[in-house]
This record gives C-alpha cells, sequence and structure tokens, in this order.
C-alpha cells in the first residue's frame, strides 16, 4: 500500500516558489518513500519574430491570397 505524502509548510512554499511566475512550462515533484524529494521546474519560453508579427498584421489587412517576400 502507498504511503501517504508528507509535505510541511516549507515544501509547500518551495512548490509554490516554482510555480508562481511560470507562464510556459511544468513543474515535476519526485517523492521517494512518501516523502517529496526533488523539484524539478522546465520553463519554455516562446518568441514571436517582429517579422511573423509584422507579415500577420499585413495579411489581416489586406484581403489578397497572395504571399509577400519580406526583405531581411
Amino acid at each position: 500500500m502507498a504511503k501517504p505524502i508528507v509535505l510541511d509548510q516549507e515544501w509547500l512554499e518551495r512548490i509554490a516558489t516554482q510555480v508562481n511566475g511560470l507562464e510556459y512550462g511544468s513543474v515535476l515533484i519526485t517523492v521517494h518513500d512518501g516523502r517529496v524529494v526533488q523539484i524539478d521546474r522546465t520553463e519554455r519560453k516562446r518568441f514571436e519574430s517582429g517579422s511573423a508579427k509584422q507579415a500577420q498584421s499585413q495579411q489581416q489587412g489586406q484581403s489578397s491570397d497572395k504571399l509577400k517576400a519580406v526583405g531581411g
């Protein structure tokens, strides 16, 4: 039978600290013998290039289905 998880206030604060401010990503909590022993935080950053934003705004402003080259 599985042991109940033991979480004290310190671990709850550590977990909350890792989750706070996380926009994209995951928090992995590792448990051994019914006790939290490790917290892993994987954060993803998503970037939209300036040329992609410009092309999208141009596309929204035009009714044409033609592609346009964007100079770089």
